[in-house]
């Protein structure tokens, strides 16, 4: 039998299986299957946040947006893809945290861009990311360190959404509050 494999995912078993007219077994067709749709949400992924970037350019506002959510958002981005990395796990597994960080790092960008003039805090918060970032994403930290970190991005993701909740909030209220004046 001939080996076809193309991004890590093995054709072989499945072709050959129906090329004899056969239904591909199990433990031949889920691997695959699992490979393709792992490839899938990356390929996805490379455009989550692109409305919302698109958005805020075109508006030129980022009114009603907490930069500490999306702050957070590309913390815990960054420590789930160096976990990911320090594994080993295939490309098609966490893929989509790669596009998922850039994008975040983009936004991020664009708020500092339009939150003119950054505080000294803002500066010293992206000094640290940008020093300790790479560290992380070398897995140059101790690995009991390391799995701390990774069980915590999912906190970190929550508190995330925290900061963004409330803005949200603020806006309805004072959109509301309006209304009666």
């Amino acid at each position: 039998m001939v080996e076809m494999k193309f991004l890590g995912m093995d054709f072989s078993c499945a072709l050959g299986s129906l090329s004899r007219g056969d239904f591909p077994e199990k433990d031949c067709l889920l691997p695959l299957i699992s490979k393709l749709l792992g490839y899938c949400i990356v390929a996805a992924s490379t455009t989550v946040k692109l409305p919302q970037i698109l958005k805020i350019l075109k508006h030129k506002s980022i009114r009603g947006l907490s930069v500490v959510a999306f702050e957070l958002e590309v913390v815990g981005y960054t420590i789930a893809l160096a976990y990911c990395l320090h594994k080993g796990l295939p490309f098609s597994a966490y893929g989509e945290l790669a596009f998922l960080l850039i994008q975040a790092i983009i936004l991020v960008a664009i708020i500092y861009y339009f939150s003119q003039p950054m505080g000294t805090w803002t500066w010293m918060r992206a000094l640290i990311y940008c020093g300790v970032a790479p560290t992380i994403l070398a897995g140059q930290i101790d690995p009991l360190l390391f799995e701390a970190l990774y069980a915590s991005q999912h906190a970190i993701f929550f508190f995330a959404r925290v900061p963004q909740i409330w803005e949200n909030f603020k806006v309805c209220l004072c959109l509301f509050l309006s209304l009666f004046q």
